[in-house]
């Protein structure tokens, strides 16, 4: 197969793909990629295989797509394909919940600079290595790599990449309780996807109403999060969009059980929980297994909310979230509290203050944990936090925790 049938056949796969007609697009592209001399048509399908199994969640075979990638991108010799087929390894690995594999990856594509590509691609990398860093629960320099993502789609006037990075920036802000920004950044989104997104995949309209969903529900508007969930439960099934749904799933269970309504919220999490186990969705999962628990403690069933702690505790360790981590100690000494049983109780409350010192995730003037209830936070430029009251009331000429990072304890 020559250059030119190579190329006709990638555009035959994306029109096929486009009308959703995806795995008529994926015969396609695997013809092409059996028959095709050449090395560039090659490289380029071989993005398109990635993509679309990223979408399905079939992020196995995204990560085989993207080894063979970097085979050929180090066979035509040209930093700019090494740069993206790397990017495209990070991706995988991020999808798998390989955080420090992700890290590692992006590291090497920032690393790549000075080609033409690296520059337009760097932001999707900075965003790629945000979202790990959020995975391992080490909030500064997620908010870091987020805050680089973001000005990078600035400067490029890059309005896909920016509806991403907000809705990154909505689950970050989610995860350390600032609703109000948890809730600003996916509306922000959204507003992306109605005044520039008529060509673009309705995957940003179902991934801005899914994480407006999750803002909505802490804020207890169950009503609006709900109809956001629908919304992007609806797409998702329309693209078949397997890691969607599942989030959706997940969703739709955490506002039953806000609505105490446990019955009807576990047949949402098994449904949620059979397809992260099928994805390979590791976070997923304990985010699943938290809602579980706290459904079994709803219903005073305590041995079987430790259950579900128990199997939670060996992907969070395993994948090293320091927040769900935190979340299940949490968990624990309430039920061990309920129990009566001081021991236990006390090694949990020890483990979870190790937690919050190991992730900073204290506020540096008053000294008051954060994440523990919804409070308006405000970052310095250096993305350590702090309450937006206490930076109003004290004001700052400096970092507090990064006066403190650099004192140096001296000789005696």
């Amino acid at each position: 197969m020559g250059q030119d049938q190579t190329k006709q056949q990638i555009e035959k796969g994306l029109h096929l793909y486009q009308s959703n007609q995806t795995e008529k697009a994926l015969q396609v592209w695997m013809r092409v990629l059996e028959k095709s001399a050449d090395p560039a048509g090659r490289f380029r399908v071989l993005g398109c295989l990635i993509t679309a199994h990223a979408e399905m969640g079939r992020y196995k075979d995204m990560l085989k797509f993207a080894v063979v990638q970097i085979d050929t991108a180090r066979e035509l010799e040209d930093p700019d394909y090494l740069t993206e087929s790397y990017l495209n390894l990070a991706r995988s690995n991020e999808k798998l919940c390989e955080f420090q594999k992700t890290i590692s990856y992006c590291k090497t594509c920032l690393n790549m600079q000075g080609t033409t590509v690296s520059l337009q691609l760097n932001g999707q990398v900075s965003l790629s290595m945000g979202n790990a860093f959020l995975g391992l629960s080490i909030f500064q320099k997620a908010l870091e790599c987020f805050e680089k993502a973001l000005r990078y789609a600035h400067n490029n006037d890059d309005k896909m990449l920016e509806c991403r990075v907000c809705c990154s920036l909505g689950n970050f802000y989610a995860q350390i309780k600032d609703y109000e920004k948890a809730l600003f950044f996916p509306c922000k989104a959204a507003e992306l996807v109605n005044d520039y997104g008529k060509g673009w995949s309705l995957k940003y309209r179902a991934m801005s109403q899914y994480h407006m969903a999750v803002a909505y529900r802490k804020l207890g508007r169950l009503a609006d999060a709900m109809d956001c969930c629908e919304e992007s439960m609806k797409i998702a099934l329309q693209h078949g969009d397997r890691p969607l749904q599942a989030l959706c799933l997940l969703c739709f269970a955490d506002i039953h059980r806000s609505r105490k309504d446990v019955q009807t919220a576990f047949p949402r999490y098994d449904s949620s929980m059979s397809i992260m186990t099928e994805i390979g969705n590791r976070l997923g999962l304990v985010q699943v297994l938290l809602g579980v628990t706290k459904c079994w403690m709803i219903q005073k069933e305590l041995d079987k909310a430790l259950e579900s702690i128990e199997k939670a505790q060996e992907l969070a360790e395993g994948l090293g979230n320091k927040l769900g981590l935190l979340k299940l100690h949490c968990l624990c000494e309430r039920i061990y509290r309920t129990k009566g049983q001081q021991r236990e109780l006390r090694d949990h409350v020890v483990k979870f203050h190790e937690c919050v010192e190991e992730m900073e995730l204290y506020c540096g003037m008053c000294g008051e944990s954060i994440g523990e209830k919804n409070n308006q936070l405000q970052a310095l430029p250096c993305s350590h936090f702090f309450h937006l009251k206490c930076l109003q009331t004290n004001g700052t000429r400096g970092c507090p925790n990064c006066r403190r990072l650099s004192v140096k304890p001296g000789y005696v």
